[in-house]
């Protein structure tokens, strides 16, 4: 019943980077707005969303687990209410940006809870298949509820599935606590932070050369800020050991968001299918997502992350390479889904298994923070493309081959329920 509570807030939270994507179309008919709003429709929440969830694992490490997760399922459910009532492209947005931050205290929340619930690894690399099962689920179930709930009943009704959910989830976890850590938190080192993804984000999106020169200066004084910080934001090293693992997050969504957005304003605007129909054309992504990562679960349980997250990688590509060489979409997107299915569930329990004691709220906060600054520029620059689906395959099979030299370069992850397994490989 707890896996189910807070699978079911994550599933939530990961669902709502997709599922406003299919009701493009239908917002721009009620709210007006150009090509950039509904762009930034999309956007707000997935940067606020990343900007926040190194914050989110840091404060779940420090305050409790359990204590942030549900305070972020109650501002999910609250402001998704808000959110179907907005009367203007502009309020939806930072509504959906302030959603966005809710998330991520729900995902600080979750990762930091999946230590305290599975203290084993063996047993905890399998909960994460299952978890993964669950929750990737929502990554690209997103097309096909929302193409469900628009065509029944508008945008608004994206919005509106939220807080019922929630509020299960809420009543699933209302037993479960979790007591404070230890870690010190440097709000200015985490205010940095934010501001620098969120900057980096605004820059790309928008061409802004006033957000970049700001970037950089974020950039500059968070790392002098960092190397003085009694509390910094990536505590042990953290990225100096898996920085394989966030490029390759990053990459695989910043492909399939990317490839997503692009394949929904085709098939509405060129192909003029409705959002059910176009809902539906997605399942053959869903249906891989759904059961694989069980698979994947065990597979790295026995193997480690490496051999799942290289042949999801690949296969991510080559899916990707179909979609753009063929107008037959459903064979490369159950491709894509196996790729997807391999990569994501390897990659958390790769990161969160490796966190010293205390940080996997913070592990986990730095992966999805990765992943979706991933998924952002991925809507930014491929959404702008002349032929978007052929960079992203190129990428994609870059990564696979730059991820496979660095973990050569590394001395072999051992088997997650190994003895050996206390973290990633260092030199």
């Amino acid at each position: 019943m707890k896996m189910f509570g807070f699978s079911l807030a994550y599933f939530l939270v990961i669902l709502d980077t997709t599922v406003l994507t299919i009701a493009l179309p239908d917002l721009r008919a009620s709210l007006g707005g150009s090509l950039a709003g509904q762009q930034w429709a999309v956007n707000a929440y997935t940067v606020a969303f990343a900007a926040s969830l190194l914050t989110g694992g840091a404060v779940a490490d420090r305050y409790g687990a359990a204590r942030i997760f549900k305070i972020g399922v109650v501002a999910f459910g609250v402001i998704s209410l808000l959110s179907a009532a907005a009367p203007h492209l502009g309020a939806l947005i930072v509504l959906r940006a302030l959603l966005g931050v809710a998330g991520a205290l729900c995902t600080g929340g979750s990762l930091g809870l999946l230590p305290e619930l599975f203290p084993d690894p063996a047993t905890r690399a399998r909960a994460t298949g299952l978890w993964a099962a669950i929750t990737g689920t929502a990554l690209v179930a997103g097309p096909l509820l929302g193409g469900l709930l628009v065509d029944l009943y508008g945008w608004r009704a994206v919005f509106l599935l939220n807080p019922p959910l929630a509020l299960i989830s809420l009543l699933a976890m209302r037993k479960v606590r979790s007591g404070r850590g230890h870690r010190l938190i440097d709000w200015w080192v985490q205010a940095l932070a934010c501001a620098l993804l969120g900057l980096l984000a605004e820059a790309l999106i928008d061409s802004s050369l006033i957000a970049g020169l700001s970037a950089l200066g974020a950039l500059a004084a968070l790392v002098f800020v960092e190397r003085r910080s009694h509390a910094p934001v990536l505590p042990g090293g953290l990225l100096a050991v898996t920085w394989p693992e966030l490029l390759a997050g990053a990459v695989a969504n910043f492909a399939f968001s990317g490839a997503l957005f692009v394949l929904t304003l085709l098939l509405q605007d060129s192909r003029h299918l409705t959002p059910l129909a176009t809902g539906l054309a997605f399942l053959p992504l869903t249906l891989p997502m759904t059961v694989n990562p069980l698979l994947t679960g065990r597979l790295v349980a026995r193997y480690g992350p490496r051999p799942p997250i290289l042949g999801g990688l690949a296969l991510l590509a080559i899916g990707l390479a179909g979609v753009s060489l063929t107008d037959l979409l459903a064979p490369w997107l159950v491709v894509m889904g196996f790729g997807l299915s391999f990569v994501l569930p390897a990659l958390m329990a790769g990161v969160v298994t490796s966190a010293p004691p205390g940080t996997a709220g913070t592990a986990g906060g730095v992966l999805n923070a990765s992943r979706q600054v991933g998924a952002t520029l991925g809507v930014a620059v491929l959404g702008g493309l002349a032929h978007p689906l052929p960079v992203a395959a190129t990428l994609t099979a870059l990564t696979c081959a730059c991820y496979g030299l660095a973990a050569r370069a590394r001395r072999t992850v051992p088997a997650v329920g190994s003895p050996k397994a206390v973290g990633l490989p260092g030199k």
